[in-house]
């Protein structure tokens, strides 16, 4: 079977985020520092050549990340600062606060005058262009258009569709990482007093790997540092992650770590911006005088996938060193403290040198020298992001990460462990506050015990599951809680066949998206409250918290006035809708929704390490949830932290192949495209593009933006296509090519999962790159 996408602009076979088809493509290497003028020219350009708001948009800037009455970025999930820095901000978060307090509006008077099928046309910027959305709104077949509809008929029509399916399992609940903790709560305990765990979210599509790989080596689904352990780390390996782009705060951290002297190794095929150096935008007197602070020790450019190869050489030169220095292993922790260690130890030694060179692309010499900096390091963190995890082998490799950690006892203490890098703001909180489609038995039996419900035992499905199963007719019910379900997913086509075959999709959301527009029969748009803006409910004004990537919950409160009177907030949807669908619950949902509090009240009951919760979170800066694994209480079956001893993947391509990953650009975040521009890489008015090794380019008789067709292969044997892209010759290893998704995700097969997490593997997909005809 081949499908094939045609490049239009918006396009349901081909979603870009291009602005003007006439603008011409440029490109130009990036050599600056990362953050500093750039970035400040950049936002200003955003904030007043674009949204148009140089008043709002400031002041903006100066309550984000405060602990003290502010809002919570909306972006990323890096910690806010804990020395109460007064502009703990970021590019992105900049853009990503000002695309949000946009004064344009999107209600009934746009829809009347666009069709669905219009719109479906336009693209990814455009559609989040027109502004906010201020209204519910419904679809309407006979129209082509959405019109409006009350609220209270919005809840009837979800209700009803709930209400009226032969099995809850027919209902899926999607949700970003956007909603805030006191939201999650209500949705899962909605789903589940309705009867489904079917509660996937963009977790499954991310960090599925990094979750499952820290549980069964620690006990723990989360990394054990804090931003103080990164203040006093002698070592840092950041791995997979182009900081600069996605999560732009950490900078901070890295360039304090370079000027006290400690070692930073950056593992990655792509050589990144945020690799080098850079000029934090707070530090005035390095900003008026341009001096950069570096940010990398070492870069080890290893191959798509090669990581664990990596990994497994630096334990390795380790695992060798320790016979002849008694100290480069901590024995002592080791045996206290570890299970599985003389497996482990021989199968590093059995795997060869050979094979750990040709897996990562990498010399012996080069992963001898970061093994020295491993060794030579008392304290050491390995942080990493979506280029370990979203792999076939990812589960391995982030166990891997562990065991590495283990040998040396680099964990337990300050400055040392595991520090993965969630990408959205709360993606963390979601989890733990129950959006979890494999729920414990532990956490449904105080769910049950507290709420009064009789919650349901088998374990849900996930994304790709859930898009399987509405693929089938088995889902007919969807609800999406933020995001851009419809994009973010694998496989597009599949993924809006699937959503098309639904009785109902509901979308809960700020600004129009593809997901509007790829629907099922009946469809529904909920506009709800940005983080930015002020909750008022009967209560009074309200707070909603949120958790950040190193277990830090805080509260976070809107400052501006809603964009509509309409809008209502998150908890107040989720209990309409959970009003309507359960006539008999006994759930006080309307109680719930009068003051956050007494939601925070009944979490404090159901969640490990939420006591005392509405006095512990008002502390300046909120509370850090235990992290057992941190204090050498491993909740595994052992009860120890358990090595692993898995063998290294063959990446090993077909003759003519190459190994494509996809990713964001600078001026993007998640699907919310802000431009056609990715500074850091020097790509200038295009999306529609493929980054290749330039000896790959020559091997195809290429050029700089000669145009490409790009096909993958799945484990299936069908073939999906891209056409017409642009080739540009890049830093990266032979055999490997990088570009954008969403548009790349048409390419990933709904078939191709890892078996170990279930992550789509958008990081290694099988390809050849041909000129088009």
């Amino acid at each position: 079977m081949a499908i094939d996408f045609t490049n239009r602009s918006g396009a349901d076979s081909g979603p870009s985020g291009a602005k003007d088809a006439t603008a011409v493509p440029k490109f130009r290497p990036y050599d600056h520092p990362a953050a500093g003028w750039g970035a400040a020219r950049s936002v200003t350009e955003f904030m007043i050549g674009q949204e148009h708001e140089p008043l709002l948009g400031p002041l903006a800037i100066m309550r984000m990340n405060h602990e003290n009455g502010g809002f919570d970025c909306p972006g990323c999930a890096w910690p806010d600062s804990i020395k109460g820095i007064h502009l703990d901000i970021c590019e992105n978060g900049i853009k990503h606060v000002t695309w949000e307090m946009t004064h344009k509006r999107v209600g009934a008077e746009f829809f009347a005058a666009h069709t669905v099928t219009e719109l479906a046309g336009w693209s990814e910027h455009d559609l989040e262009n027109q502004g906010r959305l201020t209204e519910p709104m419904r679809y309407d077949a006979d129209s082509d258009r959405y019109v409006p509809i009350t609220w209270s008929q919005a809840f009837e029509v979800v209700g009803r569709a709930l209400r009226e399916l032969d099995d809850p399992d027919r209902a899926s609940f999607y949700t970003s990482g956007r909603l805030g903790n006191e939201a999650t709560f209500l949705y899962q305990l909605l789903a589940r007093e309705l009867g489904t765990n079917n509660l996937p979210d963009c977790s499954n599509m991310c960090h599925e790997a990094s979750g499952r790989a820290l549980q069964a080596s620690l006990g723990t689904g989360k990394g054990t540092c804090d931003l103080e352990d990164w203040e006093s780390t002698d070592a840092l390996f950041i791995m997979g992650v182009n900081a600069a782009s996605n999560a732009p705060r950490m900078l901070t951290a890295l360039a304090e770590a370079n000027r006290r002297g400690a070692r930073i190794v950056h593992i990655n095929p792509l050589i990144e911006a945020g690799s080098r150096r850079t000029i934090i935008p707070h530090e005035f007197a390095r900003m008026a005088t341009f001096r950069a602070t570096p940010i990398g020790t070492m870069n080890l450019q290893t191959r798509i996938g090669g990581d664990f190869a990596v990994l497994r050489g630096i334990a390795k030169a380790v695992l060798e060193e320790s016979h002849t220095d008694p100290k480069a292993l901590d024995r002592e922790f080791i045996e206290r403290h570890t299970t599985g260690f003389d497996v482990y130890r021989a199968k590093v030694e059995a795997t060869p040198w050979t094979q750990i060179e040709q897996q990562s692309a990498l010399s012996e010499a080069q992963i001898r020298k970061a093994a020295r900096i491993y060794c030579d390091a008392d304290r050491s963190i390995i942080s990493w992001c979506l280029g370990i995890t979203q792999h076939e082998h990812g589960v391995d490799t982030v166990r891997e990460i562990v065991n590495l950690l283990l040998l040396r006892g680099n964990l337990g203490r300050e400055g040392a462990g595991p520090s993965p890098v969630r990408g959205h703001s709360n993606v963390q909180g979601n989890r733990t506050c129950g959006i979890d489609h494999r729920p414990t038995a532990a956490f449904l039996d105080r769910l049950g015990t507290v709420c009064g419900i009789d919650p349901p035992r088998a374990y849900g499905l996930d994304t790709v599951a859930t898009i399987e199963a509405m693929h089938r007719g088995d889902v007919q019910v969807f609800v999406g809680m933020g995001g851009n379900f419809a994009l973010a997913a694998p496989d597009t086509a599949y993924t809006f066949d699937a959503l098309r075959r639904c009785e109902l999709t509901v979308q809960v959301s700020t600004k129009l998206n593809r997901s509007h527009l790829v629907h099922g029969r009946q469809a529904l748009i909920l506009p709800c409250l940005g983080r930015t803006e002020r909750d008022e409910q009967r209560g009074g004004l309200q707070q909603t918290s949120v958790e950040d990537s190193m277990a830090m919950v805080h509260l976070s409160k809107g400052m501006k006035k809603p964009a509509s009177h309409q809008l209502r907030s998150e908890p107040a949807i989720i209990a309409g809708i959970a009003e309507a669908a359960l006539p008999h619950s006994r759930t006080p949902w309307d109680h719930y929704v009068e003051d956050y509090d007494r939601i925070r009240d009944t979490m404090a009951e159901v969640l490990d390490g939420f006591e005392d919760f509405n006095r512990r979170v008002r502390l300046p800066l909120g509370f850090r949830i235990r992290q057992p694994a941190r204090e050498l209480v491993f909740l595994t079956p052992s009860g120890k932290a358990e090595f692993s001893a898995a063998d290294l993947p063959d990446l090993t391509t077909e003759p003519g192949t190459l190994t494509l990953t996809t990713m964001r650009s600078h001026d993007q975040w998640n699907t919310t495209i802000y431009s056609d521009n990715d500074r850091y890489r020097g790509v200038q008015n295009l999306r529609t593009l493929v980054f290749m090794n330039e000896h790959d380019m020559r091997d195809r008789g290429l050029e700089l933006f000669d145009e490409v067709d790009i096909t993958s292969f799945a484990r299936d044997g069908s073939t999906r296509s891209v056409q017409r892209y642009k080739a540009i010759p890049y830093d990266i290893p032979r055999g490997c090519a990088a570009g954008y998704m969403p548009e790349l995700n048409v390419l990933c097969a709904i078939g191709d999962y890892s078996t170990q997490s279930d992550q789509p593997i958008m990081k290694n997909l099988k390809v050849t790159i041909e000129r088009s005809q």
